[in-house]
């Protein structure tokens, strides 16, 4: 594409193509370099093999006292973490498009390894809305997750408890957004995340209980073996998901602006300070790279991180916030600096 003279300030529409152009190209030089990219489907299918691996492995390290439960928590929160990214390409169909059986089998298998989401086919529509109206109050997925609420009690209920959060904004939800539900976000989300958060009350329950009054009680052996269970799930499971979808919830509903976004320039930042680096472990640097997907969308994530020195510098020249702290203090709102 044919610029204007550089003395003469670019369109929005002119700076948009320059970002797009340009990480375009760079994908093409990798994918001309390394000739193993041509093999995408397998690529993902082979990350999520080694994910659930990992997942199943720690906890069965755990399960034998091979391994301490911080670290089968911390390890399969990063394997999970690659789980988020696989389900996020297979809603665009990056893996297995023509494929329909092998396509839905890593949907599922990623939905297990993240049981506190929603069905990721219901998500596919929420996920499309979002690229429509990212930045408004009609984007129901980053409005699940925290963004445009100022921080407080219910911003950290929102993004570390999602039942919680959505039930207590339900009718601010269903104001804003058009057919809202409740009903139908539990239905998406049945059987894996109402398990999960069953499991999760459970455990804060019985151990809550326990720790103040436990001393005065004989416990039954049946709820006794039970909580064994319980406990395991959570070391496994729970509490690697917890972290994983805290960190994530965090870093893209700061990431992702609300209210005042009139163009794709604006809906996003590159957020990647380096106090970010616990959550980005939890997440895979998803501040860093999330925003050049806005732009291409059709890219696996892995392409994202190995395109992102080359986009970060073209998407900063042509507007796009880069570290936008202020984010913190409006509630997400973009303002001209």
């Amino acid at each position: 594409m044919k610029f204007p003279d550089p003395s003469v300030a670019l369109s929005v529409e002119q700076r948009i193509a320059d970002i797009v152009t340009t990480i375009k190209a760079e994908e093409q030089r990798l994918r001309e370099k390394y000739s193993i990219l041509q093999y995408q489907d397998w690529i993902g299918f082979a990350i999520m093999l080694l994910s659930l691996s990992g997942m199943v492995g720690g906890g069965y390290l755990y399960y034998i006292d091979a391994i301490p439960a911080w670290l089968c928590i911390v390890s399969a929160a990063i394997f999970a973490s690659l789980s988020h990214e696989l389900e996020h390409d297979l809603i665009h169909r990056q893996y297995f498009r023509k494929n329909k059986f092998m396509h839905n089998l890593m949907m599922l298998v990623v939905w297990v390894m993240r049981p506190n989401t929603v069905s990721p086919w219901y998500r596919r529509n929420m996920h499309f809305l979002h690229h429509k109206v990212s930045g408004t109050e009609k984007d129901m997925e980053e409005r699940l997750v925290g963004n445009g609420i100022a921080y407080g009690f219910m911003r950290f209920l929102v993004m570390f408890d999602g039942l919680l959060g959505m039930l207590a904004r339900r009718h601010v939800l269903k104001k804003d957004i058009d057919h809202f539900s409740v009903r139908e976000v539990l239905s998406a989300a049945f059987p894996f995340a109402v398990l999960y958060f069953a499991i999760f009350y459970i455990f804060l329950g019985f151990h809550g209980f326990d720790y103040f009054w436990g001393a005065e009680i004989a416990y039954p052996a049946w709820l006794l073996q039970g909580m064994d269970l319980v406990n395991f799930l959570v070391v496994a499971v729970i509490a690697p998901n917890f972290i994983r979808s805290g960190s994530l919830n965090f870093v893209t509903s700061a990431m992702h602006y609300y209210g005042g976004v009139d163009n794709l320039i604006q809906q996003t930042q590159i957020l990647k300070p380096w106090f970010f680096a616990p959550l980005h472990l939890f997440c895979f640097n998803f501040g860093s790279t999330h925003a050049i997907h806005h732009f291409v969308v059709g890219q696996p994530f892995y392409i994202r991180q190995m395109v992102s020195s080359v986009a970060h510098k073209v998407m900063v020249k042509n507007g796009v916030k880069f570290n936008d702290f202020s984010t913190f203090i409006t509630a997400n709102r973009w303002v001209h600096t």
